[in-house]
């Protein structure tokens, strides 16, 4: 026979262990906020950005088809590799004195570019948001002035750099965003345990556990009776048999 559980037992489950809920998603959330603001550090992020146009040497020179175009955007994919690449980064290293490895540096940058777009954008991530501004700038002008040469062609232009904010704001952690999911994972960690301790206690507590456990219709109670109530039920009782007794020689002596 399979057992069901009603809604309001789920509830009641949930309302039995509610300390046990609440104590491990206020845990979740403080590690959380502990961990976001005081053990991890905060990162930054820079970027700059560089448009593929092939430049026009002689002004008399027919203007740029869409074939152009489309070729320049067929060039971006072999950039994106090309500026990652150590013939860029270790210049990179080498011209801001960076601490880094080519493949560490790769990590801290990235290449993007929208879909039928000439504009590559160059994003760099790192610990010191001036530090991130430099890598960002270096980075593209560095691939502008190698790109030349490594491809015969000249066709990269600088459209924006990076800057550095008055008050720049960290890209990671986010606290708030990660206190939210502390929560979410708490409660439901904790749900989850409740169930569970739930589901492992076999303890009789009331007549329903009786009939559920052990399949027996419950015929009587036997109320728990306290320390307490046993005085007093002894005091009532010798109570009542002295007011018996004096009744009964009351009525004696009445008769006699």
């Amino acid at each position: 026979m399979e057992e069901t559980i009603s809604l309001k037992e789920i509830f009641e489950v949930l309302k039995k262990r509610m300390i046990l809920i609440i104590s491990l998603t206020l845990g979740a959330a403080i590690l959380a906020a502990v961990v976001s603001y005081f053990l991890l550090t905060p990162t930054y992020e820079s970027s700059s950005q560089f448009i593929v146009n092939q430049k026009e040497q002689d002004p008399a020179a027919a203007q740029v088809t869409s074939n152009d175009i489309q070729t320049n955007i067929r060039l971006i994919n072999t950039y994106n590799v090309i500026i990652k690449s150590p013939a860029i980064l270790d210049e990179v290293i080498e011209t801001l004195n960076l601490p880094y490895t080519t493949g560490a540096l790769s990590e801290k940058i990235n290449v993007a570019s929208a879909q039928d777009s000439q504009v590559v954008t160059v994003t760099v991530t790192d610990e010191n948001p001036a530090t991130a501004v430099e890598i960002a700038n270096t980075t593209v002008e560095t691939f502008q002035n190698n790109i030349p040469e490594i491809m015969s062609v000249d066709n990269v232009s600088i459209l924006t750099r990076a800057e550095l904010s008055e008050n720049p704001s960290p890209v990671a952690p986010n606290p708030i965003l990660n206190i939210a999911i502390a929560i979410v994972l708490g409660v439901m960690v904790g749900v989850g345990i409740a169930f569970l301790l739930e589901y492992l206690d076999n303890t009789v507590t009331t007549e329903d556990d009786v009939e559920k456990k052990l399949g027996l219709p419950v015929i009587g109670v036997i109320s728990q009776v306290s320390d307490r109530e046993m005085m007093e039920g002894q005091v009532t009782f010798q109570q009542q048999q002295q007011r018996a007794k004096r009744g009964a020689l009351n009525g004696a002596q009445k008769t006699s």
